[in-house]
C-alpha cells in the first residue's frame, strides 16, 4: 500500500502537477493543459501519471475527446488551486513589503459596524500606512463570509449563525447591536413627545405604518417578537425592505416609522436625514465580531487592520466592547 502521509506527499508534490492539475481541469484536454503550461503533451501525461501513481488514486477519466475529472480529481483540484493561490499571494506580498509597502487587505462589513467601525479603522491605517491598498465591501454576514472563504475578503466584520462552520472561522466578539424606531425629522408623534417629556409607549405605535425588513430576516423576527411579548399584534400596515437608502427617501415623504441597528440610526440622525423616536425597543441583534479563517495565516495587511478595528471598537464601545446585548 502507497503511502500517502502528509509528509510523503509534501516532500513528493511537485508544483508543476498542481498546475498540470488545474489546467486539465480548466482546458479538458492533455495537449491544451500541455500547450498552457509550455510542455510537451508526453512530459504532462508522465507528470500526470506520477502523481495518480503517488497518490494511489485516479484523478482523470480517459475519454474519447479529452479528460474528465474524477471524485479525487475534483478534490485535488479544488486544493490545488488554493495552493497556488496562496503562492500567488506570497509572491504579491514579498513583491509589496520589498518595495516598501504592506500589500493589500480585502475587508467586509456588516451595515452598524460598517458605517461606525469600520471607516474610523481604515482612516486610521491610512495615516499611518499611506501605501496599504485597502477594498471595502458592505453586505449581510452569508454573502460576507462565503466571500471570505472564497479568499476574496481578508477580514469580516459581521455576526456568526448556526449555520457556519465555527471550527472553519476565528470570532472575536466585539458588541451587541441594540435597535431603535426613526422617523422624518418633525414627524408628529416626534414632536407630541417633546412637548409632553415623556417617552412614546409601542402600544402608541403599533397600528402605525412601518418600514421593516424582509420577512425571514433576523430583525423582523425579533421586531415581530418584541410586540408579541408586550401582549401586541405585531404591525400588519408594513412596508418591507432591507434597502437603506429607500428607507430614508420614504420616511423623507412620509409620516412611516422604520426600525433600524441604533449605530446606523444614529449615522443617519446625525445627518439630520432622521430623527430617533424615543419609544423602548425591547429588540437586540446578536453581537457581531471579527472574523477570519481558522486555517490561514493573516498577512502583515490583515493583521494592521484588525489591530485598528480592535483599537477603535474599544474607543466606541469601552475597553471590552459594548456588552452583547446590552447598550
Amino acid at each position: 500500500m502507497l503511502d500517502t502521509s502528509p509528509w510523503y506527499v509534501r516532500t513528493r508534490l511537485k508544483t508543476r502537477q498542481l498546475l498540470l492539475v488545474v489546467a486539465l481541469a480548466e482546458e479538458g484536454n492533455i495537449h491544451r493543459a500541455a500547450a498552457a503550461l509550455n510542455m510537451t503533451q508526453p512530459a504532462a501525461s508522465k507528470l500526470l501519471r506520477e502523481l495518480e501513481d503517488m497518490l494511489g488514486a485516479v484523478l482523470f477519466e480517459r475519454m474519447p475527446r479529452g479528460m474528465r475529472p474524477t471524485l479525487y480529481g475534483d478534490a485535488l483540484i479544488r486544493h490545488a488551486r488554493a495552493v497556488l493561490g496562496s503562492l500567488d499571494q506570497a509572491q504579491e506580498e514579498l513583491s509589496a513589503l520589498k518595495a516598501g509597502r504592506l500589500g493589500h487587505v480585502a475587508v467586509g462589513a456588516i451595515t452598524s459596524p460598517g458605517v461606525r467601525v469600520l471607516p474610523a479603522a481604515v482612516a486610521a491605517v491610512k495615516r499611518t500606512h499611506a501605501n496599504l491598498r485597502v477594498s471595502v465591501e458592505i453586505d449581510a454576514s452569508n454573502v460576507l463570509l462565503e466571500h471570505l472563504a472564497q479568499d476574496k475578503l481578508d477580514v469580516v466584520l459581521g455576526r456568526l449563525s448556526a449555520e457556519h462552520d465555527k471550527l472553519q472561522l476565528r470570532y472575536e466578539p466585539l458588541a451587541g447591536e441594540p435597535v431603535c424606531a426613526v422617523v422624518r425629522p418633525g414627524h408628529p408623534m416626534l414632536v407630541a413627545a417633546q412637548d409632553k417629556a415623556r417617552p412614546i409607549a409601542l402600544a402608541d405605535i403599533a397600528r402605525a405604518t412601518w418600514v421593516v425588513p424582509p420577512v425571514g430576516s433576523v430583525l423582523r423576527h425579533r421586531f415581530e417578537l418584541m410586540f408579541q411579548r408586550a401582549s401586541l399584534a405585531p404591525p400588519s400596515n408594513v412596508v418591507e425592505t432591507p434597502a437603506l437608502l429607500f428607507i430614508t427617501r420614504v420616511l423623507e415623504q412620509s409620516d412611516m416609522i422604520a426600525v433600524l441597528t441604533e449605530d446606523v440610526a444614529r449615522y443617519y440622525a446625525a445627518h439630520g436625514m432622521v430623527a430617533i423616536l424615543p419609544v423602548p425597543m425591547d429588540c437586540q441583534m446578536d453581537d457581531f465580531g471579527i472574523i477570519t479563517r481558522a486555517d490561514g495565516l493573516l498577512t502583515p495587511a490583515a493583521s494592521v487592520m484588525i489591530e485598528a478595528l480592535r483599537q477603535v471598537s474599544a474607543d466606541i464601545y469601552g475597553t471590552h466592547g459594548r456588552e452583547p446585548g446590552g447598550r
